[in-house]
């Protein structure tokens, strides 16, 4: 690329326009640029000054040499009678330091191309700086993607000026990305690399659907109504559990809305994930009442010291309480934050110890509700 001086400042211009890059910081790296080219002409760089005119455009090169009585090193020192001859308007004295031109005969070119590739490596900057910037905004909240292409198990998602990455953890067991869908996913980290910002983004964060209520639900969105906690497997089945600031408002009915509208347009850009929602209660036994939700509770007992509950239900409610696999008890373990172990009432008769207060709980080593789950017989499996 070949450019005159009054294009070189005509280009930094319309950049600064454009771009909004500050033309003094771009004519800084041009600089910086063609110093180190000089570099190669003369060995070294240290004493080369260049020196752009910021209105014509016009490129100097000139070095820093000392006024010296016998010359060593000529690139930079100069003896006072070469120095009388080049500046005979000035005094010069032993020791003065004086600028003198050395601009190389082919430096139009060499300058173009240099300026050419600052410029181009200015603006990816900017570029990265300005998508990091409107990134970082965005970080722990949903944006739109639409599926790129997967490399390996991981798959490209591209943000619009940018692409984000669905780590294989990330992604929804069974949910199938094909190129071109459209899909919401939530921004976990926005980070700063060499190659440009890296964003990383997630399908299955419990963050998702409370980010995902929050603009569905206008009396979230206010915060008439609160997202307490919420416990997801995700693809399968959330539980979230709502409050009300407002004694007027029914929490979980704004959520569910008009004939199950607000949560089904949930459900749908889940891909038929089911989602529980309970009402929050300060109140532990009440709490983990409705966290057991859809099944019936018939009494409670809870060690808030030790944080653990005894759940006695109906006989024909033990395998819905408990869930498949123990879903349904372990998302309320999650969600309330108690570790629950459950029987049927015909249970508690056969060991009536069960409904007193509860005096131990298992070791720490069992106690992590991703240590085991429940049979469909209530029956707490360890796994080794």
């Amino acid at each position: 690329m070949d450019m005159d001086a009054k294009e070189l400042i005509e280009a930094i211009d319309m950049l600064e326009k454009e771009k909004g890059i500050s033309k003094e910081i771009l004519l800084e790296a041009i600089e910086g640029s063609l110093i180190a080219a000089c570099k190669n002409n003369y060995g070294k760089a240290d004493n080369i000054k260049v020196n752009i005119n910021q209105n014509t455009g016009e490129i100097v090169v000139y070095a820093e040499k000392t006024i010296v009585e016998e010359v060593l090193d000529p690139i930079e020192e100069i003896s006072l009678a070469e120095a009388t001859v080049k500046f005979p308007k000035k005094k010069h004295e032993l020791g003065d330091v004086v600028k003198v031109e050395v601009t190389p005969k082919n430096f139009g070119r060499i300058a173009a191309q240099k300026a050419k590739q600052v410029v181009v490596q200015k603006i990816r900057e900017e570029e990265r700086r300005a998508i990091l910037n409107q990134f970082r905004d965005k970080d722990k909240e949903v944006v739109t993607g639409v599926v790129q292409k997967s490399f390996g198990r991981n798959i490209s998602i591209n943000l619009g000026k940018c692409e984000a990455v669905l780590l294989e953890n990330e992604q929804i067991n069974g949910e199938i990305y094909r190129p071109n869908d459209r899909i919401k996913v939530y921004v976990m980290e926005v980070k700063e690399t060499t190659k440009g910002p890296r964003i990383t983004v997630s399908r299955s964060h419990p963050d998702l659907v409370k980010r995902l209520f929050e603009a569905e639900v206008t009396e979230i969105h206010d915060g008439i109504v609160e997202i307490k906690a919420i416990s997801r497997d995700a693809g399968s089945r959330t539980k979230m559990a709502v409050k009300s600031n407002d004694v007027n408002v029914d929490p979980v009915g704004a959520c569910v809305g008009v004939n199950g509208a607000r949560v089904n347009a949930i459900v749908d850009e889940l891909n038929g994930e089911k989602i529980d929602i309970v009402n929050w209660s300060d109140n532990p036994e009440e709490l983990i009442e409705n966290a057991l939700s859809p099944s019936k509770v018939v009494s409670v007992v809870v060690d808030e010291t030790e944080r653990t509950a005894r759940v006695i239900v109906p006989d024909y409610q033990l395998s819905l309480a408990i869930g498949k696999e123990g879903q349904n008890a372990r998302l309320a373990a999650r969600l309330t934050g108690y570790k629950i172990d459950i029987k049927s009432e015909s249970q508690v008769a056969e060991n009536p110890e069960y409904s007193k207060p509860v005096e131990r709980t298992r070791s720490k080593k069992n106690t992590s509700e991703e240590d085991g789950y429940y049979d469909d017989m209530g029956n707490w499996k360890g796994e080794n």
